[in-house]
């Protein structure tokens, strides 16, 4: 049970001597306006680790990381407009007009999960179903009646070949110029507008083929530009650094656990980023300084997510002073202190000993890091959403919003109060529902220009149903982690539906109910005498007698959080 109780793992030898050195994190107090609500304690919100299926900490034998905005927090807006404009110059390059480079980065306008269909050029925020909830053409934001033009169902299907969908922060920037250039063209007298492309003189620009040269310029800029080189010239003002980072990866290992780093980053770039995070292997190191190499069991680089979780490459592993690959395919068993190359996770898993539900993942990409891994080997998964911290401090600070929504979807009912089938005129509701729209749009703005990340108006985005099925926990950071003990029960909140969610218990039981399928242990007089009218001949027959229906059962056996291999072994207690 990690810190609260034995493992029977075997410690790694320098972590002995950590557990008079690592300093305590003292846990912030819950809320005292929820304490006469509710008996349930609760973290400050900033400091919670979310939960959408329950996990037994402990139960976790290797903790494992992505790179990129997930141990490594690039500083926003600094490190998206440098990656903008690195993006501009290279589109600039490949023959596109020079007035694009007016356009500056803006922060407040591109949001994660947004779907862009090449075939109109439209940025759209979509719902889990494929139905349009907002649709943009560069900056404007499309009416009703013009994305029904475009939309005539106010839905689309995806198609891998014409929509893409912009999942990760790294696409911030690559949405943006899309917006600015189709700004550009949209709005230039110059240019004869069509439907699916603008016209210049006896040049012809489709959206499609817009939208694959700013593909092109994205890969290229990853790839081959200056991107990372800028960064790691300029650590200090890119990526953030938190003392804490190697406090949490000391304590995992400590505890027994396993860490593994698994990144898409090559190794130059990994190697300076994680030394300037962990301390060491840079100019200007303490030779005494300990290599950031330590802090993890294994490492991957060059893994090449998602395709790393399905067929994957050759794994090889890193010669460490010239930074290249060694010659041939790795056979052996992992080491710490190496690092590899591509591989796969089949491979990986078989040589790590791990089975699949003992890993916890961690990382930033609701696609390449989270789905991919829970649903080609079955990791639990921890999303990690630095907007976090920015829709919780909305959520928390502009109650009266909210406040004012509930309000007015309350006179909404009340319009139709002793109203029913029999009711002939319809009560004048119009005023009611400009208002309401009109907060949730004020509560839209709170956000950013296109929204909340994970709702619009009342309704869930598509990027917030994927964090509901793919993300066991999600979090702001990895650092709230430490504010855990590692024998923690992640419990899962109860998934309401509408008839649950908006209906109250009550303490007094209605005169006539149903009990057509009841089961209940210990029945009431009528759910005895409504049994005894259905099977007058079963209620008569002898106590002694086998009954030919299945027993209700009378210890616990349905394990409903978690996996039944995953349930405390206390859990089949007889029921009193």
């Amino acid at each position: 049970m990690g810190l609260c109780g034995s493992r029977n793992k075997t410690i790694p030898k320098h972590a002995v001597k950590l557990t008079k050195t690592i300093p305590t994190i003292t846990v912030e107090n819950a809320d005292p306006d929820d304490a006469p609500h509710t008996k349930v304690y609760k973290r400050t919100p900033q400091n919670r680790v979310f939960v959408n299926r329950s996990l037994y900490l402990d139960k976790i034998d290797f903790f494992g990381f992505d790179m990129d905005y997930t141990l490594a927090v690039y500083q926003s807006p600094d490190y998206e407009s440098l990656s903008f404009r690195l993006l501009v110059d290279r589109l600039i390059d490949m023959g596109y007009p020079s007035e694009i480079k007016d356009y500056e980065y803006d922060p407040t306008f591109p949001v994660r999960g947004l779907w862009f269909d090449s075939k109109f050029g439209t940025l759209l925020k979509m719902d889990p179903f494929g139905n349009i909830l907002v649709a943009v053409k560069g900056f404007k934001v499309l009416t009703s009646a013009e994305i029904k033009i475009l939309y005539p169902t106010y839905f689309l299907v995806y198609e891998e070949n014409r929509v893409q969908i912009m999942n990760t922060l790294f696409d911030l920037p690559e949405m943006y110029l899309l917006a600015c250039v189709m700004d550009h063209f949209t709005n230039n007298s110059n240019y004869t507008q069509e439907q699916t492309a603008v016209k210049y003189g006896e040049q012809y620009m489709s959206f499609s083929s817009i939208h694959q040269d700013v593909c092109d310029c994205m890969n290229w800029v990853h790839t081959y530009g200056s991107l990372k080189d800028k960064t790691v010239a300029d650590l200090e003002k890119l990526v953030l650094k938190d003392d804490r980072l190697p406090l949490l990866l000391d304590r995992l290992r400590h505890r027994g656990a396993k860490t593994f780093l698994v990144t898409n980053s090559r190794y130059e770039y990994t190697n300076r980023v994680m030394s300037y995070l962990l301390g060491s292997q840079t100019e200007k190191a303490n030779p005494k300084d300990r290599d950031w190499l330590s802090y993890f069991d294994y490492i991957v680089v060059d893994a090449n997510k998602p395709s790393f979780f399905g067929q994957g490459r050759t794994l090889r592993e890193i010669d460490l002073k010239t930074g290249h690959q060694r010659v041939g395919f790795h056979v052996g068993p992992l080491r710490q202190g190496k690092v590899y190359s591509g591989g796969n996770c089949e491979v990986f898993s078989d040589l790590i000993k791990c089975r699949g539900k003992d890993v916890l993942y961690i990382g930033d990409h609701i696609f390449g890091d989270i789905l991919m891994s829970k649903t080609k080997r079955g990791w639990r998964t921890c999303l990690i959403i630095p907007e976090l911290v920015q829709e919780i401090f909305i959520w928390t600070t502009k109650g009266d919003l909210f406040d004012k929504q509930d309000s007015l979807e309350g006179d909404l009912a009340l319009a139709y109060l002793n109203m029913d089938s029999s009711s002939t005129t319809a009560p004048d509701t119009k005023n009611i529902q400009m208002e309401l729209m009109q907060v949730m749009h004020t509560v839209d703005m709170e956000y950013g220009m296109l929204g909340s990340l994970f709702k619009s108006g009342s309704r869930q985005t598509f990027f917030a149903s994927q964090v509901s099925r793919y993300a066991d926990l999600y979090s702001g950071t990895i650092l709230n982690l430490l504010y855990y003990p590692f024998c923690y029960f992640f419990k899962a909140p109860a998934v309401l539906l509408p008839h649950e969610s908006t209906v109250q218990h009550i303490s007094k039981e209605p005169q006539k109910r149903v009990f057509a399928r009841s089961r209940s242990i210990c029945p009431t007089e009528e759910q005895k005498n409504f049994m005894a009218s259905q099977d007058e001949q079963r209620r008569l027959e002898s106590a002694d007698k086998k009954s030919k229906r299945a027993e209700t059962p009378k210890t616990i056996t349905h394990h409903i959080d978690v996996d039944d291999e995953d349930a405390p072994k206390r859990v089949n207690k007889k029921v009193k």
